[in-house]
């Protein structure tokens, strides 16, 4: 797993008339130049339930896939995590869920929990993602973007996420928007 970090600063972003935040591509230049915007909307119940429902399998088959757990051991803790982040729901305090739209089209989501410290209030992603039938289209990067203008609306000093270490392009993509590595965690399979 590798940890990364980054302080906010300004990026391009848009706010629609309705309040809903955008973000562009991180490209620089003429706005008739960049290929993709996103909007992120608040999660509403339904997308909630279905996103839990898919995360929890997902984190369970990573988990058997790292080789850490069995698969009955790998469902019983996604739920004991997901019980423990989240015991309201959708709307556990500090939690933020919003679906990404580029237009009416729903291209992915993301999860941020805020918390203050002494350094200020900080974000934590703990999930997000593009669907797969629209990655590879600049979607990551424009809701990193949408969501680095949410965070800085929010009054978030720096935002912080996990990734594993196979997903280069993922550590490609928040390296080039200004993320910084903190921490690295290794394993050697010894059986």
């Amino acid at each position: 797993m590798v940890e990364y970090e980054r302080g906010l600063g300004a990026l391009l972003f848009a706010v629609a008339g309705d309040g809903s935040l955008s973000g562009v591509d991180g490209s620089v230049g003429d706005l008739d130049d960049i290929p993709v915007a996103v909007r992120l909307v608040r999660m509403t119940g339904e997308q909630f339930e279905d996103y839990r429902t898919t995360a929890d399998a997902q984190y369970a088959a990573d988990l058997v896939r790292s080789g850490t757990l069995s698969e009955v051991e790998a469902r019983a803790k996604a739920a004991e995590e997901a019980a423990r982040l989240l015991p309201d729901g959708l709307a556990t305090e500090g939690h933020h869920f919003w679906t990404a739209y580029d237009g009416d089209l729903e291209v992915g989501m993301l999860w941020l929990q805020l918390t203050p410290t002494p350094t200020g209030l900080t974000a934590f992603g703990y999930d997000f993602l593009v669907h797969p039938q629209w990655r590879g289209r600049g979607y990551g990067r424009a809701i990193l973007v949408a969501a680095e203008q949410a965070c800085c609306d929010l009054g978030v000093a720096a935002v912080g996420l996990t990734v594993s270490g196979p997903n280069l392009s993922a550590r490609h993509l928040y390296e080039e928007l200004g993320f910084e590595v903190t921490a690295v965690r290794v394993v050697r399979q010894l059986w």
